[in-house]
C-alpha cells in the first residue's frame, strides 16, 4: 500500500518555525515520498486482466489525484490538523459525519494491511513456490500478520526502524522496472496486451479507477505538512501538485514498463511482477534481488501501518466511537489492546477474503479499502466548499469552493464507476 499519513493534531506554524520550514523543493519530495511506497507491487498483475490500456485510467486517476491534493492542500493552508481527516468533516459538515470518517478511516487501515500482507506473500513465493493456494496463502498471510504485531507489541522504536531502514528499499524495484523497462520494452507486447476484455474503453477505464487509487492513498499527507513548510499559502500547493505528479508520472512509467515486458495473460498469473519483470530482462538472480527488496518494504510498511490502525482505534475510543474497554488508555502507553483488536480484525478479513487465486484476494480487499478512503475523501472535499464560506475574497471564495466540489464529484464518480 502507498504511505498514508497519520498523527496527532499539530498547532498553525509560527513564524520562527515557518523561517525553518521546508522549501517547495523537498515538501514536494515528502508528499511524494508519502504516497510511494509497497501498494503499487501486486497492481500490474491486477491490471493485467484490462490490459495495457490501464495507461489511460492512471492518467485519469492522476487528474483526480491531483484534484484531492490541492483539497488537502487547502485545507492545510486553512485549518493545520494532522487528524484532519475526522476533524474536517466534523467540523465543516456535522459530528456525525467525523465519526463516518474515523470508522471508514479505521476500517481501510485495517482491511488495506491484509492487502500488503498478500503483497509480501506474493514476493515471498518468488523463493518459496509451495506458499501460493488459498489454504497456504492464508497461513502464510496469518504469520506475517501476526510477526507484524509481535513487533509492535515489542515497541514502536522496532516498528520504526522496520519502516526506516527498508524506506529506500522499496525504491529499487520501481526504479529497476522503469530502468530496465525502457531498455527491453516491446511495442508487439504492450499493443497485443490493450485491451484485454475486448469491452469498450468507455466501460473498462472507468472500472479500473479505484483499483488504481490504492496507489494514491497517502495524498492527504498534504494537509499534514501544513505546519512543516515554510510559506505555506505558497508551497503547499506547489507541493501538493507537485508530489502527487511526480508519484503519478513514476507509477504510470512503472506499470507501462512490465506491461511492454511482459504479455498480459503472463502478467495475470504473476504473484510478483515486478520481479518476473527484472528476472527477464536481467536474469533470475537480479530478479531475485528485487523480490527481496520489495518483500522487505512490504514488511516495514505493514509493521507501520499496524501501528497506525491501532493508534486510529485509540482516537475512535478516545473519542467516544468504540468501547474503551477495548483500547489502551496513555497516550505515551504501547496501545496493546488496540493492536491486538486489530490484530483480530485483519486475521478475520484475510479468512473471509479467501480466493482461489492471490490476485483475487488482493483485488477484493484493495477495492473494499480504497471504496472506504473515498468516502473520507469525499467527506473532506465537501467540508472545504462549506469551509470556503469564510473566505473574504469572492473568488478565491467561489475557486474553493468549485476545488471541493469537483473533488467529491469525482469520487462519487468513482465509487460508482467501479458498481
Amino acid at each position: 500500500m502507498s504511505q498514508r499519513a497519520g498523527g496527532v493534531a499539530a498547532d498553525a506554524p509560527s513564524d520562527t518555525a515557518a523561517a525553518r520550514g521546508l522549501g517547495p523543493f523537498a515538501a514536494t519530495f515528502l508528499v511524494a515520498g508519502n504516497m510511494i511506497g509497497s501498494g503499487v507491487f501486486l497492481l500490474p498483475a491486477s491490471l493485467a486482466a484490462i490490459g495495457s490500456a490501464s495507461v489511460i485510467g492512471w492518467a485519469v486517476a492522476s487528474v483526480g489525484g491531483l484534484v484531492l491534493a490541492l483539497v488537502f492542500a487547502l485545507l492545510g493552508i486553512m485549518r493545520p490538523d494532522v487528524n484532519g481527516l475526522v476533524r474536517y468533516p466534523a467540523d465543516g459538515l456535522h459530528p456525525i459525519f467525523g465519526f463516518v470518517s474515523w470508522i471508514s478511516y479505521w476500517v481501510a487501515s485495517w482491511v488495506g494491511n491484509v492487502a500488503i500482507a498478500i503483497a509480501a506473500v506474493g514476493y515471498l513465493a518468488v523463493f518459496l513456490p509451495g506458499l501460493i493456494g488459498p489454504v497456504a496463502t492464508l497461513v502464510t498471510t496469518l504469520v506475517i500478520i501476526w510477526a507484524l504485531v509481535a513487533a509492535n507489541l515489542w515497541g514502536p522504536r522496532v516498528v520504526v526502524w522496520l519502516a526506516a531502514s527498508t524506506l529506500m528499499i522499496g525504491l529499487i524495484p520501481i526504479l529497476a522496472a522503469i530502468g530496465l523497462g525502457v531498455l527491453h520494452f516491446d511495442p508487439d507486447i504492450f499493443w497485443g496486451s490493450w485491451n484485454v476484455s475486448g469491452q469498450p474503453l468507455s466501460k473498462v477505464v472507468p472500472g479500473s479507477l479505484v483499483m488504481i487509487f490504492w496507489a494514491f492513498m497517502g495524498l492527504e499527507s498534504a494537509s499534514v505538512a501544513a505546519a512543516a513548510v515554510d510559506n505555506p499559502r505558497r508551497n503547499l500547493p506547489i507541493a501538493a501538485l507537485g508530489g502527487v505528479a511526480l508519484a503519478s508520472l513514476v507509477y504510470t512509467t512503472a506499470t507501462a514498463a512490465v506491461m511492454g515486458v511482459i504479455p498480459a495473460e503472463r502478467l495475470a498469473a504473476s504473484t510478483a511482477p515486478f520481479a518476473d519483470m527484472v528476472a527477464i530482462a536481467a536474469g533470475p538472480i537480479a530478479g531475485a534481488v528485487v523480490a527481496a527488496c520489495a518483500l522487505a518494504k512490504t514488511l516495514g510498511t505493514l509493521g507501520g501501518w499496524v501501528l497506525v490502525a491501532a493508534e486510529a482505534g485509540r482516537v475512535g475510543a478516545a473519542s467516544g466511537y468504540l468501547p474503551k474497554a477495548l483500547s489502551t488508555r496513555g497516550v505515551r502507553a504501547t496501545p496493546v489492546r488496540d493492536i491486538l483488536l486489530v490484530a483480530v480484525l485483519m486475521s478475520l478479513a484475510a479468512l473471509a477474503t479467501l480466493s482461489p487465486t492471490l490476485t483475487k484476494q488482493f483485488n477484493a480487499l484493495i477495492n473494499a479499502s480504497v471504496l472506504l478512503i473515498l468516502l473520507v475523501y469525499i467527506l473532506c472535499a465537501l467540508a472545504l466548499a462549506r469551509f470556503a464560506s469564510g473566505i473574504e475574497d469572492p473568488a478565491r471564495r467561489w475557486v474553493t469552493r468549485l476545488i471541493g466540489l469537483v473533488a467529491a464529484a469525482f469520487c462519487v464518480w468513482m465509487i460508482v464507476a467501479s458498481l
